[in-house]
């Protein structure tokens, strides 16, 4: 039985990939030109030229060469990089309506189960509904009640860093793993091996297997998800039972947590309590949805936090190590400020304009998230004389847009003083909020909490400690690479 049943799964799978191939060479009424790309086969498309790893480096030495619009396809799929700000600002807010989508990743969606992740959802209703109630409770209005429990954090990880400072890492993931479940859930966690630090390890793992094009074939041949899990050579499908798993308790058990401490009267103050308490009575569809979007919202800060403002933080310690003469600056900017007597607080930023200027170069020298998470054209389009096919997969290169050595001068080296002008931020340099945080209508929500956690944490390390690199057995500073892995998203 497993033979057949192999060449009929197989054969089944040819058929949908020739069927897809057709489908997708997306007819071009005016016969417009695509944008110019790498060399494009009959059924592979451009797949000998896409890099399996790293491709932020690679589309940037294609832009220039095609210029700031790249078209290519890979296995049926058409794919669009945008490499300048201006396209990006043109595409996806001046036509916003028409890419602001999200193409459907098949093992992350439907397998190892991320739908709960807003950001990831279709353009729509559904998707308008859980970001207005994201942006109830972490809009602007509502961050200064949430800066106690920063700064709380903020100095908690000081303690911490000093009784250990070789685990720094580990420590950064804490802090904003405790600062975003305190939040969204008003539950403290341990300050070593707490569960939740680490099932939100696990997610952030499954998540990037998940995300890296080409990994899984169940992206091309959806087909595949009929396979049973017992089948050889479905690994890949058992793997994703197991983070699926790990994501359900992420997003459901601290949820359910609070809902039965909001019935004993013993919840603390949370974006999940306060979600819960505004839902709608009885036992109604309407009510069912709004706790669908109570549990989504939460669990979608919960990870969102957990993670981005992490790799910042440890781009930050590592500019520092190679760049003594940087940490030196913010050193004497902060003495001139706190005077030795106080730790840092948000108030304090107005006069620490070097530090924010770091917390800027952080931001932009190795962006969390170079190639961005990508969008999805909903209809044909038209664009400068090029024609973008329906169901294109629009990739903003945030890197390149970060890396422009038009805005930003050597822009490889980490160097805040491009931020600055006669003693105080030059707004005349591009912000990295441009990019980093993704752009239009599918710009990140939490950005503002973002910054204000960066700066604080920035700003508080600066004025307690100095960074450098370890010793060697002589004594003499370890000589640091500053190459980077390939993280969870990239």
């Amino acid at each position: 039985m497993g033979l057949p049943y192999f060449t009929s799964l197989t054969g089944l799978g040819i058929l949908y990939f020739l069927y897809r191939y057709v489908k997708t060479t997306n007819v071009n009424p005016r016969r417009l030109p695509l944008p110019p790309g790498p060399k494009r086969y009959p059924l592979i498309g451009s797949i000998l030229d896409v890099p399996p790893s790293r491709p932020w480096l690679v589309y940037d030495e294609w832009f220039k060469t095609y210029g700031d619009l790249v078209y290519f396809k890979l296995l049926g799929k058409s794919f669009l990089l945008v490499g300048s700000l201006e396209r990006a600002v043109d595409i996806f807010e001046k036509r916003s309506t028409n890419y602001s989508d999200r193409p459907h990743m098949v093992m992350l969606m439907d397998f190892i189960g991320w739908d709960y992740n807003f950001a990831l959802i279709p353009y729509g209703p559904w998707w308008r509904r859980h970001r207005r109630a994201f942006h109830e409770y972490f809009g602007s209005k509502k961050l200064p009640q949430y800066l106690p429990v920063q700064v709380r954090h903020v100095r908690g990880f000081l303690r911490r860093l000093l009784a250990s400072p070789e685990d720094f890492l580990s420590h950064t993931r804490h802090l904003f793993a405790a600062l975003i479940t305190e939040v969204a859930y008003g539950i403290e966690i341990q300050d070593h091996n707490d569960p939740y630090v680490q099932q939100i390890e696990e997610v952030i793992k499954g998540v990037g297997e998940a995300s890296v094009p080409g990994r899984y074939l169940v992206e091309v041949f959806p087909i595949m998800k009929y396979i049973p899990s017992w089948f050889p050579g479905a690994g890949w499908k058992r793997k994703a039972a197991y983070y699926r798993r790990i994501n359900d308790r992420v997003s459901r058990e601290p949820y359910e947590i609070v809902k039965e401490n909001l019935k004993k009267g013993t919840a603390a103050p949370s974006v999940a309590a306060a979600l819960i308490e505004a839902l709608p009575e009885g036992n109604t569809k309407e009510r069912a949805e709004a706790e669908t979007v109570a549990m989504n919202v939460s669990g979608t800060a919960f990870l969102g936090a957990a993670d981005t403002t992490v790799a910042t933080i440890q781009s930050f310690i590592l500019a520092m190590c190679l760049h003594p003469e940087v940490q030196k600056k913010a050193h004497e900017e902060l003495d001139g400020v706190l005077q030795g007597k106080r730790l840092p607080e948000l108030e304090d930023q107005k006069y620490m304009p070097y530090i924010t200027a770091i917390a800027k170069e952080a931001t932009r020298w190795h962006p969390v998230l170079p190639t961005g998470v990508p969008h999805m054209s909903t209809e044909d389009d038209e664009y400068h004389g090029y024609f973008i096919p329906k169901g294109t997969i629009v990739i903003g290169s945030i890197w390149s847009i970060l890396h422009d050595p038009e805005a930003y001068e050597d822009p490889l080296r980490f160097m805040p003083e491009r931020f600055m002008k006669h003693g105080k931020l030059d707004p005349n340099v591009r912000d990295p909020s441009v990019a980093a945080f993704g752009f239009g209508r599918r710009i990140c929500p939490g950005m503002n909490m973002s910054d204000i956690s960066l700066f604080l944490t920035v700003a508080s390390i600066l004025a307690v400690y100095d960074i450098q690199t370890e010793l060697d057995e002589g004594g003499k500073p370890v000589q640091m690479s500053g190459e980077y892995t390939v993280g969870n998203f990239q």
